[in-house]
């Protein structure tokens, strides 16, 4: 019967995942990427809306910065206490609610998007929209508990992924209205959500389940955040998805500032890059399942620091198409960053039980219970990355009228990600007995 508590649940058991788990799991991850979807695009919902504010409300570039970075801290803050609902509440129960919640911010955007408005109040909806970021914290640490260690890099790409596709999905209807209608009717947009969000709660009513055995550990919550790796993964964490995510929020406004495009020419851009880097995560998953995590990750830094190179020499001799290749490769390996990093967390985790002495089932489910409590830590630290990207955009172009001091910032950070993946996860270890020693170029 859909929507019950299931009792027991033994993914790394093979015959129980052949038997039952497997249809089971995939059943809920298909309906937790639909609900994490919708959380997504309101999410960035301010993204698009900046692009519908004309000269006629009176906002200059550096607040659609502020908006946007408001939207983005929220977002972030409100991962922490949204991973732990789920083994309060269920992940069913707590799907439900996170879905319908987003109907407040969409709602009070739908009253409020009008020339006349104090810019306090665009202030305060576009924090009300941070909750849509919650979703992927409750989302992610639901399924990491329904997949086996094994298919737990497709499962969790696949997952975030589908969500993240929210963010070009939203900017896409965005370019529709406003290449149909003009510009003068961000309401239309925000009319769109409204039954999608009481779809995606519907569906995760009739269809979802609550595991059980998934309960909170406030001495795995203390774990996680005395572990080094829980801190490590954040700031690799900050350079994948903190990129994605604020290059998405920020991506239209520095079109539209630095080059001069219009509300329609940007908004035609804007989605590509977010669209691209949201369909390749399940394939930094996937990778990093056959390859190993860190090895994918190292490459994927590598790769990002020499897309920012590209981006800069655009954003110094103003070549539009030279930028749109550097920042749409720039999305395509943040999604690839994604899934691996994502993927590393519960193989870390794994790795560590078994220098412990553990083994099978007893690692694996210390594994898991790291892995959860570390999830949101971890997931909330990278949003913040997103934070620090929109800040740097306006107060680079506040400085200078270009993002191209913000982007130098964002390549010496990439430079410290390809040091710490090196050294931590990839670096050959001095010999040591073979209990002791983590071998972590395969997580």
């Amino acid at each position: 019967m859909a929507g019950r508590w299931i009792e027991t649940w033994e993914p790394e058991d093979e015959t129980f995942w052949r038997e039952k788990g497997e249809r089971v799991a995939r059943r809920n991850l298909w309906f937790s990427v639909l609900s994490e979807h919708i959380g997504f695009s309101i999410w960035t919902l301010w993204s698009v809306m900046v692009l519908f504010m004309g000269p006629e409300y009176g906002i200059d570039p550096a607040g659609k910065f502020f908006l946007i970075s408001t939207a983005t801290l929220v977002g972030a803050l409100v991962r922490v206490p949204y991973t732990f609902a789920v083994a309060r509440f269920g992940g069913r129960n707590w799907t439900i609610f996170s879905a319908v919640s987003l109907l407040v911010p969409t709602l009070a955007a739908f009253w409020v998007m009008e020339p006349g408005t104090s810019y306090g109040t665009f202030v305060a909806v576009a924090a009300l929209t941070g909750i849509g970021g919650g979703n992927f914290a409750s989302s992610m640490t639901n399924i990491n508990a329904f997949f086996p260690l094994r298919q737990k890099g497709w499962a969790l790409g696949l997952n975030a992924g589908g969500g993240n596709i929210g963010v070009p999905v939203v900017q896409l209807v965005g370019l529709l209205v406003i290449g149909t209608l003009g510009a003068s009717h961000p309401r239309i947009v925000l009319g769109v959500y409204i039954p999608l969000i009481v779809l995606a709660a519907v569906c995760a009513a009739l269809y979802m389940d609550n595991l059980r055995p998934v309960k909170n550990d406030t001495g795995a919550a203390r774990e996680a955040v005395r572990d080094p790796h829980t801190w490590i993964m954040s700031v690799l964490y900050i350079g994948t998805f903190g990129s994605f995510i604020g290059y998405s929020f920020a991506f239209g406004l520095v079109l539209q500032t630095q080059f001069g495009r219009t509300p329609l020419q940007a908004a035609s851009l804007t989605f590509v890059g977010p669209l691209l880097g949201s369909l390749i995560r399940p394939v930094g998953g996937r990778l990093a399942d056959r390859y190993g995590g860190a090895r994918i990750t190292l490459a994927t830094f590598v790769a990002m620091a020499a897309a920012t190179g590209v981006v800069i020499h655009a954003s110094g001799t103003a070549s539009l198409p030279v930028f749109l290749t550097g920042f749409t490769a720039l999305f395509v390996l943040t999604g690839l960053g994604n899934g691996s990093t994502y993927k590393m967390i519960p193989g870390i985790f794994h790795t560590k039980a078994l220098a412990r002495g553990l083994d099978g089932e007893a690692a694996a489910a210390h594994g898991r219970r790291l892995s959860g409590a570390a999830m949101g830590l971890i997931g909330a630290v990278g949003a913040l990355g997103g934070l620090a990207i929109n800040l740097a955009f306006r107060q680079s172009f506040q400085a200078s009228g270009t993002g191209t001091a913000a982007f130098w910032s964002f390549l010496a950070f990439y430079g410290v990600c390809i040091t710490l993946t090196w050294a931590v996860y990839l670096r050959r270890p001095a010999p040591v007995p073979a209990r002791a020693q983590l071998g972590y170029a395969e997580v």
